[in-house]
């Protein structure tokens, strides 16, 4: 059994391999049939050696904005440091693949790996845009082809989901903290896993997901659900009720303590005792007793006014007399922005009526299928909410569920190669290519680049002709300010070749990067497109290709 087999699990999960957490599952043959049967074709034609070049890219951006946040590249070098088909891999080719394939094939693949492989990528973290590859493979045609479907699947959800993030990010605001709670809805383990990190990457401030904080260092967060709530139908089944002072030690009863506040806040509040849950005080009480320094507690099990508000004051006050603070409060129904709006006022009339004026600042988190039209809507509102726990929408990316990523071959042995086709957005941007981004005077990102690897790249001050790549009226003069060449080798002679940085790190990237565009091109509706150009020997360089390959049509 190789070494790969003794570190995977059977499920294929995230291990803990030090600093990598590569998922299991990540290796040669998580890939499409397809891969393999054409690096055989490959074999038989002698064409072990011909050098080739790949783009991965994608042609629009998602959710119907403007910009896409670059994730995933962690995981695709930590997939070239790890390739080799293993002993058990290549008996399962031998079966799998047709009669009559070559058993010298098997053997070329078993010594197959990664280091003549050279990856260039833009950073990770980095806003990208269409047609602007964010991931170049050069090397031997045969392994270029074999990292293809592995690369776009690394890439493609981490990208949108760190773009999904990012946009809830900017409609919350940097005042409002954001959770995922979407594990039990995202499409299977590896699949809530990657939510829960690349949600982190673009924005959000924690998850509830328990092994992704362990595998990826991301705050874990979390209350109780409804079920504990009704588990309780009464006081009398708290079989503990007792809790000592927090400075002194000395033992109060935190059930007695919270009736009689109750009491008092009926009056307060104009609430009637008699419409409260004292299923929901017991089942508040017991777990305060739990976390007295955490208690944060679910209010809506039966009804947030007359009965979850009360019952939390009338616990939280109690807390108080044993020396605690409470932390809060999460809403998981109902008119969120009046139910925060009621909330907030509770706690405002509390802290002034008691003395107690942490009170004022007691968090709400309001949960409940929320997305980007939520959180604008609530803002129109003027809502009160602190904190958003936020599943479905965010880790399923219901608004767009995939990136659409592509794999292209656009340079072999040093020859272009372009795909055509009637559709002018899948017409491929042939040879090997540098990217630059190129700055106005103000800071902003004005406009990307495109250049053949052999011209010079452009200066600041100086005047360069951008092109569209297919529109030949499209064209303009940039005389940028800031140069930023986009592309850097990560992965060469078989090792990692640049020093990768923390989630922590992309995250700040993540921020860094979208502050560097307009506000236009990052607004909810209608935003501004950013411009992806061509210089002008590039777009000479497509056309004239693409007329040679072109077929001509004959009319009678």
């Amino acid at each position: 059994m190789g070494d790969r087999e003794t570190r995977c699990n059977a499920g294929g999960q995230f291990m803990d391999r030090g600093r990598m957490n590569q998922n299991g599952v990540v290796q040669p043959l998580l890939t499409d049939l397809y891969q393999i049967t054409m690096a055989y074709a490959y074999w038989k034609s002698g064409k072990t050696d011909d050098h080739s070049v790949f783009d991965l890219f994608f042609r629009s951006n998602p959710f119907h904005g403007e910009f896409t946040i670059f994730a995933g590249l962690d995981e695709c070098l930590r997939f070239l440091e790890s390739f080799h088909y293993s002993e058990s891999d290549i008996e399962y080719l031998r079966r799998t693949l047709p009669e009559g394939t070559e058993n010298e094939f098997f053997d070329y693949l078993g010594d197959l790996t990664a280091k003549d492989v050279t990856l260039h990528a833009i950073d990770e973290g980095t806003v990208a845009f269409p047609r602007v590859p964010i991931i170049k493979v050069e090397g031997p045609l045969i392994i270029a082809q074999l990292l293809e479907t592995t690369l776009l699947t690394l890439v493609n959800y981490a990208s949108l989901m760190a773009t999904n993030a990012a946009r809830y990010r900017m409609v919350a605001g940097k005042h409002v903290n954001l959770l995922e709670f979407g594990l039990r809805r995202a499409q299977g383990p590896d699949g809530g896993l990657s939510a829960s990190k690349y949600s982190y990457t673009g924005g959000f401030d924690g998850t509830s997901n328990v092994l992704a904080g362990k595998l990826f260092n991301i705050p874990v967060k979390g209350t109780h659900a409804h079920a504990y709530i009704t588990s309780f139908s009464g006081i009398e089944e708290l079989k503990a009720r007792l809790l000592k002072h927090k400075l002194t030690g000395v033992t109060g009863d935190l059930l007695e303590l919270a009736i009689k506040y109750r009491q008092k806040l009926s009056t307060v509040l104009n609430v009637s005792m008699e419409e409260s849950s004292e299923g929901e005080l017991a089942a508040m009480v017991s777990y305060a007793i739990a976390f007295p320094d955490g208690f944060m507690a679910l209010v809506d099990t039966y009804d947030v006014k007359r009965s979850g508000l009360l019952n939390f004051c009338a616990v939280a006050l109690a807390l108080n007399d044993l020396g605690y603070q409470a932390v809060g409060i999460r809403i998981d129904s109902g008119d969120l922005a009046y139910l925060s709006c009621l909330a907030r006022e509770t706690f405002e009339r509390v802290a002034e009526r008691f003395k107690v004026q942490w009170f004022n600042k007691l968090t709400i988190v309001a949960s409940n299928d929320i997305n980007e039209e939520t959180i604008l809507s609530l803002n129109e509102q003027g809502h009160k909410i602190d904190c958003f726990g936020i599943g479905t929408h965010l880790v399923t990316c219901q608004r767009q569920p995939a990136l659409g990523c592509v794999y292209k071959l656009v340079e072999i042995n040093g020859q272009p190669r372009i795909k055509l086709s009637q559709d002018v957005e899948k017409v491929t941007m042939p040879g090997h290519k540098n990217a630059y981004r190129l700055y106005s005077s103000d800071g902003h990102a004005l406009i990307d680049l495109l250049q053949k690897v052999s011209e010079t790249p452009p200066e600041v001050g100086q005047k360069v002709l951008c092109r569209h790549p297919f529109q030949e009226s499209k064209r303009a003069y940039v005389i940028p300010s800031r140069v930023e060449p986009l592309y850097k080798i990560y992965w060469q002679n078989g090792k990692i070749t640049q020093k990768l940085p923390t989630l922590e790190l992309v995250r700040e990237k993540v921020q860094k990067s979208l502050k560097t565009l307009r506000n236009d091109h990052k607004r909810t509706l209608n935003p501004t497109p950013y411009k992806v150009s061509v210089s002008d020997n590039l777009y000479n360089f497509i056309h004239d290709l693409w007329l040679q390959n072109a077929p001509i049509g004959e009319l009678s």
